[in-house]
């Protein structure tokens, strides 16, 4: 539970530098999702860990919304998310998923491990700030990524891939399996 729970304090330490960097002025920015502003990104993300844990019929207390102040919104979720995951009896709740028997932190780890460093470059990219992937982060999600194949293109999670040449690093690399350009 602990390799668990401390990838997502990483991985939450990460997105949180990039809301906090987010200028007043870009909240409403169109993101690389579509359809998306930056704000709706961060809305997304704090639904999702809500539904995460949902999932193991748990609660995350309520916080502030992201509409009225996106940045206090993400810091109520991560720290609500933060505490369930450090708590191991919580946090290996079992359910029914879609590929069978698992648990919230499972899922925890792997769709919010995911989203936290997809929106994460979402956001940045729709605030212009630096989109760089931490190379560790590429490392990890890159052959989940490629595992996945067609399951990303189911409607609302990836766009159609975006072809990037053969040489290309590996977070362009990424970003095109996902649907998204450099």
């Amino acid at each position: 539970m602990t390799d668990i729970a401390d990838r997502y304090r990483r991985l939450a330490a990460t997105l949180t530098r990039r809301i906090e960097s987010v200028p007043d002025d870009r909240w409403e920015s169109p993101s690389p999702c579509e359809g998306w502003t930056t704000r709706d990104v961060v809305a997304h993300l704090v639904d999702w860990h809500h539904g995460v844990a949902k999932l193991g019929e748990l609660t995350l207390p309520q916080g502030p919304s992201a509409a009225d102040d996106p940045v206090a919104a993400w810091r109520h979720t991560r720290d609500a998310m933060q505490e369930l995951l450090d708590d191991p009896e919580r946090a290996n709740t079992p359910y029914e998923g879609m590929f069978g028997p698992t648990t919230v932190a499972a899922t925890a780890d792997q769709f919010l491990g995911f989203d936290l460093v997809v929106h994460g470059w979402d956001i940045a990219r729709g605030a212009g700030l630096d989109d760089t992937i931490p190379a560790e982060d590429v490392e990890e999600l890159l052959p989940m990524v490629r595992a996945l194949g067609d399951n990303l293109r189911r409607p609302g999670v990836c766009g159609p891939e975006v072809p990037v040449p053969d040489d290309a690093d590996d977070q362009t690399k990424l970003l095109g399996l996902l649907g998204r350009r450099r």
